[in-house]
């Protein structure tokens, strides 16, 4: 099954706020916004330009299991610097396999240069399941001759 839907249709539906941080954030800082705004991931952004993500994954792996302390360590730290992203115009296939290949859950959108939102795997899949679900009640219909000639 391909799936053509674009990123920018979830991101309508979803609603394209993001919340952000610096690299000179604490990680303590960057952990408790993820909480309080139930995200797994933060992209952090300086002057305006997006410079990394840090994940729940990062606190776990880079401060948790090395004995760091939360309030001292910067989030430029344990920071991915390296992010992919996607576009608007990006099909949900192609962020699924983007975030397969790459063992990734989040990716920021950008357009023209400008944050615009972030997908979550979770996203897409929802996203999914809805599509299928609609296609399967509209198969019903034809199959009990409930669907419009």
């Amino acid at each position: 099954m391909e799936i053509t839907t674009t990123i920018g249709s979830i991101l309508n539906r979803k609603g394209s706020s993001v919340w952000s941080v610096s690299p000179s954030n604490t990680v303590f800082e960057a952990i408790s916004m993820m909480a309080e705004k139930n995200v797994g991931a933060l992209p952090v952004m300086e002057e305006g330009h997006l410079v990394g993500m840090i994940s729940e994954r990062d606190y776990a792996r880079k401060v948790i299991l090395l004995g760091r302390g939360s309030r001292e360590t910067t989030v430029a730290d344990i920071m991915t610097h390296n992010v992919r992203t996607v576009r608007l115009d990006d099909s949900v296939q192609a962020c699924l396999q983007l975030m397969t290949d790459n063992r990734i859950r989040h990716l920021p959108v950008i357009e023209e240069g400008e944050l615009t939102g972030i997908i979550s795997i979770g996203d897409c899949v929802n996203w999914i399941i809805s599509a299928q679900t609609a296609a399967i009640d509209d198969l019903e219909r034809y199959v009990t001759g409930g669907y419009p000639g």
